[in-house]
């Protein structure tokens, strides 16, 4: 079925879903208030005295990494394309949401409905060419737009004083590199060279193969930190993310070793 929205103005100048028939999309604001209020409900009530001691216990750190972990479990559940489990996922990581702006409520900093307002206020602002009277004919306009808006947003005063300062530190290895290097071509577009990346992956190999005859560890360990940052690159450049990509080789990998169980051994490699 074919997924179909639209928006209407409300006097307060917000933008609203109407309802439209035939659409899965179409939401029942009844009952999901009624579903996010019980949610918030439940957090409040573990959080509460007489609630849950370890519920009671944690902190923001101490839910990072539930929330890397929950964040992953939905990427996992994709990937198997399997509906529902994604569902069963989404709602964990969404629990730690909910728990974490709890928390957040708790200290008197914001709440739930701060963190929903907010966001949906960003995407309207960031969307003009959907409410509001910009027109865009690619994806690519939208993601210049985008780049536009959030760097108003931030004012003389907020902007970072590198291209790169705003992206996280603690984002997965080589998705960090995907985003550095996809600041570094936005900023010199003349590095989109297919031949210019792929010579450099080359040069990273045969400077890893120099160090790996000389023995030279330390030589070793920036040799292959240069290469896979190159290969990195080169997986961006095609259009690929090279933290995606290594997922699947993993699970392809798990799946050969699995045959091999069973009899039926086939290298990784072939």
């Amino acid at each position: 079925m074919e997924a179909k929205t639209s928006w209407g103005e409300e006097g307060n100048g917000q933008c609203r879903p109407k309802k439209v028939r035939g659409s899965y999309l179409i939401m029942d604001s009844d009952r999901l208030s009624r579903a996010v209020v019980a949610l918030v409900e439940l957090v409040t009530r573990l959080r509460s005295p007489g609630g849950c001691p370890w519920d009671a216990k944690q902190t923001d750190s101490t839910l990072k990494m539930y929330l890397l972990e929950e964040a992953y479990e939905v990427l996992d559940a994709i990937e198997k394309s399997s509906p529902k489990d994604v569902c069963m996922e989404l709602g964990d990581l969404l629990f730690q949401i909910l728990f974490l702006a709890h928390l957040a409520a708790e200290r008197k900093e914001f709440d739930l409905t701060e963190v929903v307002e907010k966001i949906t206020e960003k995407m309207i602002r960031r969307h003009p060419h959907v409410f509001g009277e910009t027109s865009v004919d690619s994806a690519e306009d939208v993601t210049l737009n985008w780049a536009k808006i959030k760097a108003k947003e931030k004012g003389p005063s907020q902007k970072t004083s590198s291209v790169f300062e705003s992206v996280p530190t603690n984002l997965p290895a080589l998705l960090r590199t995907h985003r550095l290097s996809e600041r570094e071509s936005k900023l010199n577009p003349d590095l989109e060279n297919g031949e210019e990346i792929w010579g450099k992956v080359l040069g990273q190999f045969e400077a890893l193969k120099s160090a790996v005859t000389r023995e030279d560890r330390d030589s070793v360990r920036e040799a292959m930190g240069g290469l896979l940052f190159s290969l990195s690159n080169l997986t961006r450049h095609w259009g690929f993310n090279a933290e995606n990509l290594l997922r699947l080789a993993n699970q392809e990998f798990l799946e050969c070793f699995e045959k091999s169980e069973k009899g039926g051994y086939q290298s990784f490699d072939d």
